[in-house]
């Protein structure tokens, strides 16, 4: 496989689980990694870790809750004056709230945390995108998607929440998001793929209490398909790096081949309505327009 030094890769939710595998395979490649997690320590101790596995000391970690969409734009303002360019971004951070949840600018926390900051976060990065000879952005959505009915609301009442039916509706939105962005970005050399990375055994959705972690992952146990960390990151390493993807763009992947995604998932319709719903929450936050 080729080297990659001369590579910046950006990876969100890269303390734990499939992004820390990514970030690890990537750094051994040779790239230089901006890690973006919400706790300092823990992003303190990953970046000590790769650096002695890899002997790759170009790695720096971003602080950022992704639940808070002024924390997003601040970051990236910082990611803009410390880096030139960036090579590969990788959308991989995602939760999931049983409980609903909305932050202290009046979101939810799964359209924000899922969808809302990496929507944010790669329009705010575009232009520093562009300027490689050849990006990649790598949204990682779930098979949980196909379950989506719609486009993903700001629910703001209790009563009308579903954790299920809402980051169901996430995922779908991620794929969504990635058709819509490949076809904005399609006359740029700038390459837009969603992924499904399988289930895999990590610590995701331990924050709903340990009996519905543990159903998560006794699902996928039954199904015969609990995947490593290592082996869930396979797919997002093979749209990063590999020469036979070069030039494909508007893709759901699944084990390291393009399948096709809910029928609800084409509706470009959908999409732009989406793009706009997003749009308006991030400039009701902001107060400024985005550039795209």
């Amino acid at each position: 496989m080729q080297s990659f030094e001369n590579k910046i890769c950006l990876i969100t939710g890269a303390t734990s689980g499939i992004g820390k595998a990514a970030a690890l395979k990537l750094a051994k490649l040779g790239a230089s990694l901006v890690l973006i997690g919400r706790n300092a320590d823990k992003g303190r101790i990953i970046c000590d870790q790769i650096k002695k596995e890899t002997n790759n000391k170009k790695i720096e970690f971003y602080k950022l809750d992704l639940s808070l969409m002024k924390e997003v734009s601040k970051s990236a303002k910082r990611i803009k004056s410390d880096y030139e360019h960036i090579d590969i971004l990788i959308n991989n951070a995602g939760a999931r709230f049983l409980d609903h949840i909305i932050s202290k600018e009046g979101i939810e926390q799964t359209l924000a945390v899922n969808h809302l900051s990496h929507f944010l976060l790669t329009n705010l990065l575009i232009n520093t995108l562009k300027k490689s000879s050849a990006a990649t952005i790598v949204n990682i959505s779930s098979g949980v998607h196909y379950s989506g009915n719609g486009i993903i609301e700001n629910i703001t009442n209790r009563n009308e929440y579903d954790g299920r039916r809402q980051y169901a509706n996430s995922k779908l939105a991620n794929v969504l998001f990635t058709y819509e962005l490949a076809d904005r970005l399609k006359n740029i050399k700038v390459t837009a793929n969603a992924v499904d990375p399988g289930g895999v055994a990590t610590n995701f959705a331990r924050n709903n209490g340990l009996i519905n972690w543990l159903k998560h992952r006794i699902y996928y146990l039954m199904k015969g398909n609990l995947l490593t960390p290592e082996q869930g990151a396979e797919t997002i390493i093979y749209l990063a790096t590999s020469p036979s993807v070069e030039g494909i763009t508007g893709k759901y992947f699944k084990d390291k081949k393009a399948i096709k995604s809910s029928s609800i998932s084409y509706d470009l319709n959908m999409a732009r309505k989406l793009w706009e719903a997003s749009e308006k929450i991030i400039v009701q936050q902001l107060g400024e327009q985005l550039d795209n």
